[in-house]
């Protein structure tokens, strides 16, 4: 069963669009995909796109993905990898050589698997910022920062800092801005025509964009920008369920990364802690029992991706909005596929 868009309240749900109904009717809504062995089993839409318009939500709405990008980024650094440009042991000053003598330890798989120890940048931002800060922000704020929260490889701590450095990284070792590595050597080779990195002002407006909103005094108001709306490394991705599903395809065979990568890339390297879900950390990836997952939360939207590899099985719950958590609903929803 298709359905395309649902702007209106479901009568008669049947057990999906139950699980999801709370994005039905004239609110923000979301867009959900269940592959099973790559045959796309449910591929609907609910609610709206964006309230100011009355525009629907339907599978080619592009959401901003917040976090899931990290395993974009992630994927960039494999690539860069298996071309022999960098490894996963260069110290991460041997390409951004500006930070602070303390960080000098710290290696690129560490920043992958949030390891770092690199302090939080949202936390060295003025408290009444007010302008976007980007990606040369963030290093400028982290070069005069001479602490570490712990010693790089002794712990766990999730770093939005980490990825928007590796974004770095990928341009500085690859010679190209990181939008158009992407594009080049992800994006276009899968045929994701409509998902790209959005730098406001370079490149192309986001095709079928989504708005974001937040359930604020009992109504939803936009919360589409915030202050770290505009880092790129970290979660700067749009993209729909459509171009997700060929790069979830993409995760199982060579087309994209090598099978070494892609061990590396869901190699349960470190122990999340502090996080309300038991995981393992890969690289841009959660790993939980037989899942790999990843969720993403930002300014007005709320999105994830959960793999269960060994039954073939994908869920993408991808929404406009700050409320609900999606990754019970996820889970909620693969349940009978899974029996």
């Amino acid at each position: 069963m298709l359905l395309t868009a649902c702007a209106h309240p479901i009568r008669n749900p049947d057990p999906i669009d139950l699980a999801m109904r709370r994005y039905a009717g004239d609110v923000p809504g979301a867009s959900l995909l269940v592959v099973r062995d790559g045959e796309v089993l449910v591929r609907r839409s609910y609610g709206l796109a964006d309230l100011d318009t009355r525009d629907a939500a339907t599978p080619s709405t592009d959401y901003r993905l917040a976090s899931v990008s990290k395993q974009f980024t992630a994927a960039a650094i494999l690539l860069l990898v298996e071309q022999g440009r960098l490894s996963l042991d260069d110290r991460l000053r041997r390409w951004l050589p500006e930070l602070p003598e303390a960080d000098d330890a710290i290696t690129l798989r560490q920043v992958l698997t949030h390891s770092s120890g690199l302090v939080d940048y949202e936390d060295l931002m003025p408290a009444d910022a007010t302008g976007q800060i980007s990606d040369q922000g963030v290093l400028e704020l982290l070069v005069r920062e001479p602490r570490l929260y712990f010693a790089p490889g002794s712990q766990y701590r999730y770093s939005n800092s980490g990825y928007v450095l590796l974004g770095l990284v990928v341009e500085r070792a690859s010679g190209m801005p990181l939008a158009d590595f992407l594009h080049d050597r992800i994006f276009q080779p899968l045929g994701m025509h409509h998902i790209l990195m959005y730098e406001r002002g370079r490149g192309p407006e986001v095709p079928d964009r989504a708005y974001g909103y937040s359930f604020i005094d009992g109504k939803w108001i936009r919360t589409d920008q915030s202050p770290t709306s505009a880092t790129r490394g970290d979660g700067g991705i749009y993209s729909n369920i459509d171009d997700l599903a060929k790069w979830n395809a993409a995760l199982d065979d060579d087309r994209l990364l090598t099978a070494a990568s892609r061990a590396a890339m869901f190699h349960p390297w470190v122990e999340v802690t502090g996080e309300p879900w038991q995981a393992r950390y890969g690289f841009g990836w959660r790993l939980t029992g037989d899942t790999q997952w990843h969720s993403g939360e930002t300014m007005g939207f709320r999105n994830v991706i959960v793999r269960w590899p060994k039954q073939h099985l994908t869920v993408i719950v991808l929404s406009n909005r700050n409320d609900p958590e999606p990754y019970a609903t996820a889970l909620a929803i693969a349940k009978p596929y899974l029996q």
